[in-house]
């Protein structure tokens, strides 16, 4: 399975797994999202298994974590979100992105899916990540989205 690691290891039994979009969605996608590199960092350092689910090529999300010092435990395609949920045992499943495709693919792989907006956020940010902003400052939403 490209991009996905088994679930070995001692990952089995995870309480929560959260998947990235990158554009649109990331402070270093193209177009930049509201959600801050911060905010994935939290995400590891509270247990989660974390890594990005985009319509980039593998080896290009791969570089991307590289060049951010992160080890994601998985990379996958978007419309391989599935493969995710078979590989990692867990009572929570996230996916946060920006586009109704996001949604589409989240709901399909048994996915919540969380929208990257700033109005979103504030609802389940602080629930997911804790009392952290996790929105790049002075973002209100997305370039060329109402809040």
């Amino acid at each position: 399975m490209a991009g996905v690691a088994p679930d070995e290891g001692g990952l089995s039994g995870v309480a929560t797994v959260v998947s990235f979009d990158i554009d649109g969605t990331l402070e270093i996608g193209d177009p930049p999202g509201i959600i801050t590199i911060d905010a994935v960092r939290t995400a590891r350092r509270l247990g989660y298994v974390v890594g990005s689910c985009s319509d980039r090529p593998l080896a290009h999300q791969r570089q991307l974590w590289q060049r951010l010092a992160l080890d994601p435990d998985f990379t996958v395609l978007k419309h391989r979100l599935a493969e995710v949920r078979s590989a990692f045992s867990a009572v929570a499943y996230y996916h946060i992105g920006d586009t109704d495709v996001d949604e589409h693919f989240a709901g399909l792989a048994g996915f919540r899916f969380l929208r990257a907006d700033a109005a979103s956020f504030r609802a389940w940010g602080p629930a997911l990540l804790g009392p952290l902003t996790g929105v790049s400052r002075g973002a209100t939403a997305p370039p060329g989205r109402p809040e």
